[in-house]
């Protein structure tokens, strides 16, 4: 079947290098899966992104690293999968949960950005962080971007949220309101219960008890109605640098403010080498979009921020063409993970889809969740229209932009990642991957073997969630399927796919359809067996431990929990 020129996904990253061969520009953007190849090619319009993929390099087989956005970034930046730097969580808590919450990014682990910046790039975040803020204290910002090699951060620490608008997609509001009315509700009934005893003089009690239960009653009630506005305040912010500046933001404003904050940066450093990241809130729940671009697709709100997020883009490459820096940048643009498919209210699809392949967002090991768009483009180095159906995977940017810059790649540590560019400029017909691991948290589920004297990629999943409803293809009625437990299946012998002939994994080969099925099996678990030792014990920064709310972490704009505060003007 024909790849879709660009695959959009949600919640994606999109990386462009900027400014002569010593500069370096990326972006994160999220694409939409069209659910119908052919009809959303001819009616989502993305122009600025297919020319991207036009001008540049298209990369169909390129993978992440994880099929949620905190532990995929992670493997982004320091080309490691999230198992080896804890940025997994071992109990279902999937992503960071809270800016207040300790996990993050640890502090010894080395981003491109911080060896970009040893090699004198000025380097530069600008919109969604998601990789921690804080690690004792509301100010230590050991996890910001700032302490990871960026010099330059404008954005949101934490994540753009359904709870941002209240949307009734809630990732945690609703659950705590559920949590805390039923509490409520107890203690409302012991109150009257010792209310009713102590007037009968059934219950020989004092009045103390009665007081307490009706306050923490009374309390409860409150937290439940007010919880909302607190998350909104606690996680839905704006930082430049270490400084507050939106707190709760103005998201009307938003979109402008990031434009404006990249135009400054590329402006400021055009003369330099330069590396800037831009990490578009696109397309995430609650689909926030300008009113300038509502009712214009013909996909509904999830359209309309596609196309706003392509108007993005097209206005960050007008800014390079007007700065004289478009042949001298290397864009590279690309997505965290697949389209949500549960995110869907009635018949209205919010999350995005996935074309032909199988899965979505937060399943580690079907291609729905973790194959996402890869577009490079260098004009005069790359050449244009190129498609390259080679496994690749976002964790390759970190040695690619590392090795362009004369940096060195550490030799300290384990880089699952391969450099790229042999395979980009067309002198190398092969991808240096021979395996790849699909993580589901710290589970492995499936692993891939790029068979390259057969030019097959075989896929092998050893663990795969229960769809509810079976044969749904997702798992509706919760935010994404989990990864282990009762709700996935554990496959003796494992499921194989040949994704040269299947990429939809439609077809289960067995020993009976397939004559290499056994040798097949016995290469792929021994590639596992060899990948598992060199893996080394971590704490896991995503367990309950470092992704509970902790008030002492909070970042607030004025003494706590009076957070509210706007700094800075946007543009009107």
């Amino acid at each position: 079947m024909r790849e879709p020129a660009v695959r959009c996904c949600r919640d994606s990253l999109c990386v462009s290098v900027l400014a002569s061969r010593r500069r370096f520009f990326q972006g994160t953007a999220s694409l939409l899966n069209p659910a119908a190849v052919a009809l959303t090619q001819l009616h989502l319009r993305t122009p600025n992104i297919d020319r991207l993929a036009e001008d540049g390099v298209k990369l169909t087989q390129h993978i992440s690293a994880a099929s949620l956005c905190t532990p995929s970034r992670a493997a982004f930046l320091t080309g490691r999968y999230p198992v080896r730097s804890g940025m997994v969580s071992s109990i279902g808590y999937r992503v960071l949960q809270w800016t207040g919450a300790s996990g993050g990014l640890p502090t010894n682990e080395t981003t491109f950005a911080k060896i970009l910046k040893e090699k004198g790039y000025a380097t530069g975040l600008i919109g969604k962080w998601h990789l921690g803020l804080n690690c004792e204290s509301a100010s230590d910002h050991c996890h910001h971007p700032l302490h990871h090699g960026f010099d330059h951060f404008y954005g949101m620490p934490f994540s753009l949220m359904g709870d941002c608008a209240h949307w009734e997609l809630s990732e945690k509001r609703v659950n705590l309101e559920q949590k805390l009315n039923f509490l409520f509700q107890v203690l409302a009934l012991v109150a009257l219960t010792l209310v009713a005893g102590k007037l009968t003089h059934l219950i020989p009690v004092s009045w103390t008890p009665v007081i307490w239960s009706a306050l923490w009653a009374v309390l409860l009630l409150a937290g439940s109605y007010f919880v909302g506005a607190l998350i909104v305040h606690a996680d839905c912010l704006l930082m430049r640098n270490h400084t507050i500046t939106e707190q709760p933001m103005r998201f009307q404003k938003t979109t402008p403010l990031i434009l404006r904050e990249v135009a400054s940066f590329l402006k400021r450093n055009k003369h330099g080498p330069f590396l800037l990241f831009v990490s578009f809130l696109h397309v995430h729940i609650p689909l926030i979009t300008m009113e300038t671009f509502l009712g214009k697709s013909l996909h509904g709100l999830y359209g309309d921020n596609v196309e706003e997020m392509d108007w993005m883009v097209g206005q960050i490459l007008d800014t390079l063409d007007m700065e004289g820096l478009t042949n001298s940048t290397l864009i590279y643009f690309t997505s965290d993970h697949g389209g949500s498919l549960e995110n869907q209210l009635g018949r209205t699809q919010y999350g995005g889809w996935n074309g032909i392949y199988k899965g979505g967002k937060g399943m580690g090991g079907w291609e729905g969740g973790i194959r996402v768009p890869g577009i490079f483009r260098w004009p005069g180095v790359l050449p244009a229209g190129q498609v390259i159906g080679e496994p690749t995977s976002l964790m390759d940017v970190f040695p690619t932009v590392v090795q362009l810059a004369g940096g060195e790649v550490p030799q300290d540590r384990v880089i699952d990642g391969q450099d790229l560019l042999p395979l980009l400029l067309g002198t190398a017909q092969h991808s240096d991957h021979e395996f790849l691991m699909h993580y589901c948290e710290g589970f492995l589920h499936a692993a891939r073997w790029h068979q390259r004297d057969k030019g097959t990629t075989w896929k092998v999943h050893f663990v795969t969630p229960v769809f509810q409803p079976e044969g749904a293809g997702a798992c509706y009625g919760r935010k994404v399927c989990p990864c282990f437990g009762e709700k996935v299946l554990h496959h003796d012998p494992p499921l194989l796919f040949d994704l040269s002939r299947d990429p939809s994994e439609t077809h289960v080969l067995t020993p009976a359809s397939e004559p290499v099925f056994y040798q097949v099996m016995e290469r792929v678990q021994r590639a596992v067996r060899e990948h598992q030792r060199t893996l080394s014990p971590v704490p896991l920064q995503l367990d309950r431990l470092g992704n509970i709310w902790r008030p002492w972490l909070q970042p607030c704009c004025g003494p706590f929990p009076l957070c509210w505060c706007l700094r800075e003007d946007g543009p009107q």
